[in-house]
């Protein structure tokens, strides 16, 4: 498949699939008659598998370590399986850290249903640990995670 279907299939812009590919993110595709990018249908499963990682805030130089494994083969299984270990900690404590926040914003709307004296803007709250998300690497910086 040209680059453009690609492109469309996956939801990257074309210029994100050759950044990808330039970084070495995704494997440089074979050239088809006319010197343009060739991709197999295979490429989508990788193409989101990465965008699961980019979406749970894996940085680039993550992705590119499992990435180059990955290209080494089945002798890195356990390397690969170890990095996906590690970023899955840090997903559940970031969805641990999304979950206290949600319920401090649940209990926020709910006192704006209530009647009360006093602004409770001022009542103790949890403190967040969690700083904000890094702009996203790369030329869609802009856009949403995986699209």
């Amino acid at each position: 498949m040209r680059i453009g279907d690609l492109a469309e299939a996956c939801g990257l812009s074309v210029h994100t699939i050759r950044y990808y590919e330039r970084i070495g993110l995704l494997p440089y595709a074979p050239r088809g008659r006319g010197g343009r990018r060739d991709y197999d249908q295979g490429i989508l499963v990788w193409i989101r598998f990465i965008g699961h990682l980019r979406a749970t805030g894996m940085p680039i130089r993550e992705m590119l370590r499992y990435a180059r494994l990955r290209a080494e083969g089945p002798a890195t299984e356990g390397e690969r399986c170890r990095i996906l270990e590690v970023h899955r900690e840090r997903v559940r404590a970031d969805l641990a850290e999304l979950g206290a926040c949600l319920r401090v914003l649940d209990q926020k709307i709910a006192a704006y249903g209530a009647p009360s004296e006093e602004d409770d803007d001022h009542v103790e709250q949890p403190a967040v640990r969690r700083a904000l998300p890094a702009r996203p690497e790369g030329p869609d910086r802009d856009r949403r995670p995986g699209r």
